[in-house]
């Protein structure tokens, strides 16, 4: 079963280059951003939240998920929001996803849940997936993530980062 997500603004921190699943580079280049984020208390600086969730986006695919993509954590803003010199904003487009939760001991749960995503007979079409931290997934020992995987055919503009 699909839903559909309206666009929404989201701001905080990218990866300056692409990543990719061969070698798991993306485990070692994500997991820097995230220490990253946690140690220059990004999400504090974010104004204007919309909540406490951090969302971490994989976007910008060349191809699927064995070659490499984009990736972004941050939190959902309003649409017209500044955003601060030192961080970084990508718009989500509005698009049908399949959600998924990963539920277990951090960060493994989540890592499985991909594997299930990538062995799975989803029809992906590598837009815009991302992950949602709430306060679900706050006791590592016991977390719930959920995961959204793009899978429609709905036009968009390739919005990815704006500033």
């Amino acid at each position: 079963m699909t839903e559909k997500k309206g666009d929404f603004k989201l701001v905080g921190i990218k990866l300056y280059s692409k990543t990719t699943n061969q070698n798991l580079q993306s485990s070692i280049d994500c997991g820097e951003l995230w220490k990253k984020f946690e140690t220059d208390k990004i999400f504090d600086v974010i104004a204007d939240k919309l909540s406490n969730e951090v969302y971490a986006v994989y976007f910008g695919y060349e191809k699927d998920e064995t070659t490499p993509f984009s990736y972004f954590i941050g939190c959902k803003v309003e649409k017209n929001s500044e955003t601060p010199k030192e961080l970084d904003e990508l718009m989500i487009p509005t698009q049908e996803y399949s959600k998924f939760t990963a539920k277990g001991v951090m960060t493994g749960c989540v890592a499985d849940a991909w594997k299930k995503i990538w062995n799975s007979d989803t029809e992906r079409k590598f837009g815009f997936d991302f992950e949602v931290y709430d306060e679900r997934s706050q006791d590592w020992s016991n977390a719930e993530v959920d995961i959204y995987v793009s899978t429609s055919d709905l036009p968009h503009k390739n919005l990815a980062i704006l500033k």
